[in-house]
């Protein structure tokens, strides 16, 4: 599986006439969540990084809490369906103390809509613990970012389709960073990447969004311990809200110009 599919197309110009032409656009299946066996939601996302995808998901959604949990992530094909790998099984143990009935997604999660299907208001507010870290980066550093997250966007320039989520040490130095078709299953992967790499919580580390800031970016940033969240893009009235409540950072509108800065 690609992050991006080859395809035709008509180009027109300004006075209608146009041509086929060779052109690539950003690859979206859906991918089944399981744990042992069940069920838990199906993702609509970019294949690639499925695991970090399946784990930082889980953990983001409160479901696992230590890598320990885990005792195998196994990428399977479903008989009924000519997609390969588009179903992710999650192995975790008895002393995991897994509960999953309340979060359990009723029905997919669309590539723009990470908490549709929750099964009740009450399992889209999770509780994590507020930011305690004193992480700090200079305001130049800091308006240079999305010209380096913009460099490593591999995926989007041939299609300018993706989102993109990327860590930031306080130098401006890249971290890692994830493209997905939907914003908060490319943060999901940077999630993933830092709970089975055992990297877990990104206190020291600022997190960039290639588009806007919903309540659940910043809820999933904080169940990861990133104090600060900057944005290409407009941050939602619940973000900000959010952001006041948890003690992190939230900055809209970032550019090499200058920012909006909502919660500092």
């Amino acid at each position: 599986m690609k992050p991006s599919s080859p395809v035709r197309i008509l180009r027109l110009g300004p006075n209608g006439k146009g041509k086929t032409a060779p052109d690539q656009v950003a690859s979206e299946e859906p991918l089944e969540i399981r744990v042992n066996g069940k069920s838990i939601a199906v993702v609509m996302r970019t294949p690639g990084h499925d695991r970090e995808l399946a784990a930082g998901f889980l953990y983001t959604e409160g479901l696992i809490r230590s890598p320990k949990d885990i005792k195998e992530i196994v990428a399977c094909k479903s008989p009924k369906s000519d997609l390969d790998e588009n179903i992710v099984n999650v192995f975790v143990g008895k002393g995991a103390g897994l509960k999953t009935g309340k979060h359990t997604r009723h029905f997919y999660t669309s590539s723009s809509c990470g908490i549709c299907g929750k099964a009740s208001i009450e399992s889209v507010f999770l509780n994590f613990k507020p930011n305690k870290s004193k992480f700090k980066i200079p305001t130049k550093i800091l308006l240079g970012l999305p010209q380096t997250l913009r460099a490593v966007q591999d995926t989007f320039e041939k299609t300018g389709g993706l989102h993109a989520s990327a860590l930031f040490d306080s130098k401006g130095n890249l971290v890692v960073s994830r493209e997905d078709v939907g914003r908060h299953n490319a943060l999901d992967k940077v999630v993933g990447w830092g709970f089975l790499g055992k990297r877990l919580p990104f206190k020291d580390y600022g997190l960039l969004v290639s588009g806007r800031v919903s309540f659940e970016i910043m809820q999933k940033a904080l169940a990861a311990g990133i104090p600060l969240v900057a944005a290409i893009g407009a941050p939602s009235s619940l973000a900000v809200s959010f952001a006041k409540g948890s003690g992190q950072i939230l900055v809209g509108f970032l550019k090499n110009t200058g920012m909006n800065v909502y919660v500092n």
